[in-house]
């Protein structure tokens, strides 16, 4: 668990870590070396898992990968799926990463949802979800990872 608290806001114990896989950790399917790293770093602190519609396959290749819970979601209603997906974990203690528009209500949901935007762009309404916006998947787990830079963020 991650104790976090933000000045100004609320405290935060994050217990779990959900995140979008195509667009968000995965670009064309593949996720970086970074970014899988920095999973490796946080997977002793955070339940994490990684939601997915399957997109691009390699679902297996990425679970081997970063030994992590990968879900795939059903196609249709992935916005949904997500968000209940969140609710089930308790969103008061998880945090959301996301880029699509499938990934806005999961993002609400959860007690911080962060916005990555990859080569793969950012939908709009995903940026109005998001607690915060960064340049990437690694500067998303970097928060997790220095928790001082999100306090930096999001303090009131």
């Amino acid at each position: 668990m991650l104790k976090i608290e933000v000045s100004g806001w609320k405290t935060l114990e994050i217990e779990n870590l959900v995140m979008d896989l195509n667009g968000t950790i995965a670009v064309d399917g593949k996720v970086s070396d970074k970014v899988a790293e920095r999973i490796y770093l946080l997977k002793p602190e955070l339940n994490i898992v990684v939601l997915t519609a399957g997109t691009h396959g390699r679902l297996e290749e990425i679970k081997k990968r970063l030994q992590v819970e990968v879900v795939k979601i059903e196609q249709g209603k992935e916005k949904i799926q997500k968000r209940e997906y969140v609710q089930k974990l308790g969103g008061s203690n998880t945090v959301a990463i996301g880029n699509g528009a499938n990934d806005e209500l999961m993002l609400v949901e959860a007690a911080v949802g962060i916005a990555v935007l990859e080569e793969e762009g950012l939908a709009c309404e995903v940026i109005v979800a998001a607690d915060v916006l960064v340049r990437d998947a690694a500067a998303a787990l970097d928060l997790l990872i220095n928790p001082i830079r999100l306090v930096a963020t999001l303090r009131r």
